[in-house]
């Protein structure tokens, strides 16, 4: 249990304390019970997300990679994202207006499926008689960064940047963010099922 891999489980460990604000408005007067829960959720996913950035890197540059490592960081990246798009489309205190709401579910469909698709590619993978660990790819990594920015975006932009009225009405930075990682999202995954399509031979 080395220093990466402790950053990494405490991010895993941190998923609750994330959902508890992403779902629940603390109880302060006025706005500021959603202002408050709004930061604070995303002081805790920025949090994660420089912990991801660092766990691998100090990994890299100690030569401490191992196994356990390449498993639990993506799934800790997966815990993070699915409790957030969890909060995004069913907290009224996240939910998005108008259209955005309804591609925001679409988009979240589609990275829970991309995510079960490769975790079960892994899984094909690790099982199969070279016993092989599937690491993060260049376009995963991207994947999980444009993930982060869009909900990291989705949480503060009405707060942080409410003082610009597109920002606050139209959620211009969330879009961006939102259609960026969904096309990260399908790219990544075509690239993964590319890669390894021989462990889902039928013919094997």
């Amino acid at each position: 249990m080395n220093l990466p891999n402790r950053l990494t489980l405490m991010r895993v460990l941190l998923v609750p304390v994330f959902f508890v604000f992403i779902m629940w408005r603390l109880p302060l007067p006025g706005i500021w019970g959603e202002v408050v829960s709004r930061l604070l959720a995303g002081v805790f996913f920025i949090g994660t997300a420089v912990t991801d950035f660092f766990d691998g890197k100090i990994a890299r540059s100690r030569n401490l990679v191992t196994n356990f490592g390449k498993f639990l960081d993506p799934l800790a990246d997966k815990f993070m994202i699915f409790a957030a798009i969890l909060g995004l489309v069913s907290s009224d205190m996240y939910r998005q207006p108008g259209a955005l709401h309804y591609v925001t579910v679409a988009a979240g469909l589609i990275v829970i499926l991309r995510e079960l698709a490769v975790t079960s590619l892994r899984l094909v993978i690790v099982s199969g008689e070279e016993k092989t660990v599937v690491a993060a790819s260049i376009l995963g990594k991207m994947k999980t960064g444009t993930q982060c920015a869009w909900v990291g975006t989705a949480i503060l932009e009405p707060v942080v940047f409410c003082f610009i009225p597109f920002c606050r009405e139209w959620r211009v930075l969330t879009w961006i963010t939102l259609i960026l990682m969904t096309v990260m999202t399908i790219l990544s995954g075509i690239d993964y099922l590319k890669t390894y399509r021989s462990a889902i031979d039928p013919r094997k």
